[in-house]
């Protein structure tokens, strides 16, 4: 695989706008920070995994309220828009207390209080130096990073505009991070 996939776009000294995003190629994810446009294609199958287990692990327990609390929209690719920066993270979950209504709109503009991005060598840089510091700035309360190659989930929560852990599990530990710590499922279930 090649680890320079993830590539910032060249060309002009311009800001990239929402309309580079609407004409990036269909193959790829194309997101914008700090007025930079990045464009990486779409993951690789152990990343389409991680997160797509993830995404199953939380979304009965969570959305649906099926063996636990409910209360959440979990949403796999949300396009995020703050201010100018368009993200799209692996996965993101919102309160329903803060979001009653699921939005019908192809972004959404309300910061989610959950957000994990799935690493992978390709975007790994830009999820961790990039793309977290925006969601520090937007104040999304938990971010988790999935290490499909490394076999590892490392959680953070937001305190005081700073990520400080919140909890780390590697292989085939159980995962109870915040914040839904009130169910437990093994880290292996996100590996093939």
């Amino acid at each position: 695989m090649n680890a320079q996939r993830a590539l910032r776009r060249q060309g002009p000294a311009r800001r990239a706008s929402y309309q580079d995003v609407l004409d990036a190629p269909a193959h790829m994810v194309a997101e914008i920070v700090e007025g930079a446009l990045y464009t990486q294609p779409r993951p690789a199958m152990p990343h389409a995994l991680a997160g797509l287990s993830l995404g199953d692990e939380l979304v009965s327990p969570f959305q649906k309220g099926r063996g636990g609390p409910g209360g959440w929209w979990i949403v796999a690719e949300p396009e995020l828009h703050f201010g100018e920066d368009v993200l799209v993270p692996d996965l993101a979950g919102w309160r329903r207390e803060r979001m009653p209504e699921y939005p019908d709109t192809p972004w959404c503009a309300l910061a989610p209080d959950w957000v994990c991005e799935v690493l992978s060598p390709s975007t790994r840089k830009f999820d961790l130096e990039e793309k977290r510091p925006v969601y520090a700035r937007e104040g999304v309360a938990y971010l988790w990073f999935v290490d499909p190659a490394a076999r590892t989930l490392e959680a953070f929560a937001l305190q005081d505009g700073a990520w400080t852990p919140a909890g780390s599990a590697r292989n085939d530990d159980p995962v109870s991070f915040p914040p839904f710590e009130a169910v437990t499922f093994p880290l292996g279930a996100l590996w093939p």
